[in-house]
């Protein structure tokens, strides 16, 4: 177990008057990156979509947003909005999910997205072993699930020895080549230590390790281990946050596991677009203010919504001057 120290009472607490609390996360907000944000149009009900998304991120002064669906690449739609409305702050990337829509773990279509200015690659989510494997356990359904399709099949990454399959070294390899994120979406956090091995030794020089509080078991020692072995660590704010239909933790939960991770390997993202909740924006309003309230100072918490998040994904020339 790490041994982690939360401040009780934060900068956000004592005199500070409310409207200069709100003054201080509307400055944090400029220059924000999103870089896991569930917008449409989906096969999975959406409350806002990709355009949406950008228009209001734009308005709150984000510097960018990474779109993610579990069935397909959105790299089209961001191409769409970057050459229809260059009125927009935010800059929208996309990503893609290796589920059983696309193939799997398939070459040609994380070269597509690579190829489309794509970001992030996400390994198996509601296709990993480990999420069919969560569902059966918990039962609890994953909110994109649906009866729209025929039912998920596994996807390994193994081999019986525990040896990385061929064809994840062979995607691999496309995320280095590339440059590009390997995120581990729904491997469970055992299976994340190994690929992320394999991947550090195949030449990947981004690597995320996505929400270790829910589905992958993450312990805060692994978050410390990954985190020193140079991947940084997601955390899905609307896990954390009062009013989330998503709530699993709370505020010194989210506290331990960047405490165990450090600072500058943490960064957040809202896992948000779903009906039903606060949208996105609203999401960081919150997850700032919860940090501040954990005692993390307004430099430490731009470094996890916006400078740490740039630098996971290599656009740091991209984020607009703060002033």
């Amino acid at each position: 177990m790490v041994s982690v120290k939360i401040s009780a009472a934060g900068p956000a607490q004592g005199s500070e008057t409310e409207a200069a609390i709100e003054h201080r996360i509307d400055k944090l907000l400029v220059g924000a990156i999103d870089p896991h944000v569930h917008s449409g149009p989906s096969i999975a009900p959406r409350a806002l979509d990709h355009l949406e998304l950008a228009q209001q991120a734009s308005k709150a002064g984000f510097a960018a947003v990474v779109t993610k669906d579990h069935d397909y690449s959105g790299v089209m739609t961001a191409e769409l909005i970057k050459r229809h409305h260059p009125e927009l702050k935010t800059k929208v990337y996309s990503s893609i999910a290796l589920n059983n829509v696309v193939g799997g773990f398939n070459p040609y279509a994380v070269e597509h997205t690579a190829a489309m200015g794509g970001k992030v690659v996400w390994f198996p989510t509601l296709a990993a072993e480990n999420h069919l494997r969560w569902e059966r356990e918990s039962q609890r359904s994953h909110p994109a699930s649906t009866s729209k399709m025929r039912a998920a099949v596994g996807i390994p990454v193994f081999n019986a020895d525990k040896s990385v399959r061929d064809e994840v070294k062979e995607v691999i390899d496309v995320i280095a080549r590339n440059d590009m994120v390997l995120a581990s979406g729904h491997l469970h956090v055992s299976e994340t230590w190994i690929v992320f091995e394999e991947a550090k030794r195949r030449g990947v020089k981004r690597m995320t390790l996505t929400h270790p509080e829910d589905i992958v078991d993450g312990s805060l020692n692994d978050v410390k281990g990954l985190a020193a072995m140079g991947a940084f660590v997601e955390h899905s704010l609307c896990m954390f946050l009062d009013g989330s239909k998503f709530k699993i933790a709370d505020g010194p939960d989210l506290g331990h596991y960047i405490e165990a991770a450090g600072v500058e390997q943490t960064v957040m993202c809202s896992d948000l677009g779903q009906p039903g909740v606060f949208g996105p924006i609203e999401g960081f309003r919150r997850g700032i203010r919860m940090c501040m309230d954990l005692g993390y100072s307004d430099d430490q918490i731009r470094k996890m919504v916006s400078t740490n998040t740039a630098r996971m994904l290599g656009i740091e020339a991209d984020l607009p001057a703060v002033q």
